[in-house]
């Protein structure tokens, strides 16, 4: 979910943020062998892009919380029937865990930068790495969505939005589907948008992408970010669609092929 961009969405994300099984999943010897040989090199840090401690987490989830307090996908399972009942700070409150999950999950496994002091924040899953394991879910507490979302929201969510990101990933990339970096949430705080905080958190990964020859990944669940994505090289592959809701919530999948790779693709 990208954000000065209004934002990109989740994926819880990592959609190798966390896909379909990802809460928990278990791997064959051989697909875990394939994903750590893939673990790539983190960018270096340049134009002031810093990465984010674990004791840092809640502040950079803060960000996110407020780029992403109006997004459809980040309130699809918080908005339910069935919560109907709940006031407007205990949804705030549930927007936000779910958010601080998502983001201490991104920094055991993932990455998350931050550009001018929690401005703007970036969650990437590198090339070969995924939050499916149970350590992973234990200690980021994402474990504590089975009992936070209500009913209808727990089937949003385990039962239609991960199982629709892993699938549409997969479709997307095929087998560079393990081998690409996913940008699972990038926000803006909106008081701070225009400063070019989100373009040096998109491009410090996207440069070093380009570097190693590997294709970049992302949701976006707002409709004015696509051209915005299109200016960093991403391209629209397919839209997608959350049907469980009073309406449609629609996804933009989209692609950014390494620079190289286009290249040769043009002179060939």
């Amino acid at each position: 979910m990208a954000k000065t961009i209004s934002p990109v969405t989740v994926t819880y994300v990592q959609k190798s943020a966390v896909k379909p099984s990802r809460l928990p999943l278990i791997h064959a010897p051989n697909l875990l062998a394939r994903r750590q040989s893939a673990v790539t090199t983190i960018p270096p840090l340049i134009d002031g892009v810093r990465i984010v401690t674990a004791a840092e987490y809640k502040k950079a989830a803060a960000c996110l919380a407020e780029a992403f307090a109006e997004d459809d996908v980040a309130r699809y399972f918080i908005d339910v029937p069935d919560r109907e009942h709940w006031t407007e700070q205990e949804k705030w409150d549930l927007h936000v865990e779910i958010l601080e999950y998502v983001t201490y999950a991104h920094i055991l496994k993932g990455l998350v930068t931050t550009c001018g002091e929690f401005e703007s924040v970036a969650l990437w899953m590198p090339p070969g790495q995924n939050m499916d394991d149970l350590w992973t879910v234990f200690r980021s507490g994402m474990w504590r969505l089975n009992y936070r979302l209500s009913a209808e929201g727990k089937r949003r969510f385990f039962k239609e939005f991960l199982p629709l990101l892993h699938d549409v990933k997969h479709t997307a990339l095929r087998e560079r589907d393990d081998d690409s970096w996913y940008l699972v949430y990038i926000g803006t705080r909106p008081s701070v948008r225009g400063k070019g905080h989100a373009r040096k958190l998109i491009e410090h990964v996207t440069r070093q992408a380009d570097r190693e020859g590997r294709a970049c990944y992302l949701e976006s669940s707002n409709e004015v970010n696509p051209p915005i994505y299109r200016k960093f090289g991403f391209e629209t592959r397919r839209t997608v669609h959350l049907q469980r809701g009073e309406r449609n919530v629609a996804l933009d999948i989209m692609v950014r092929e390494p620079r190289a790779v286009e290249k040769e693709r043009r002179d060939s």
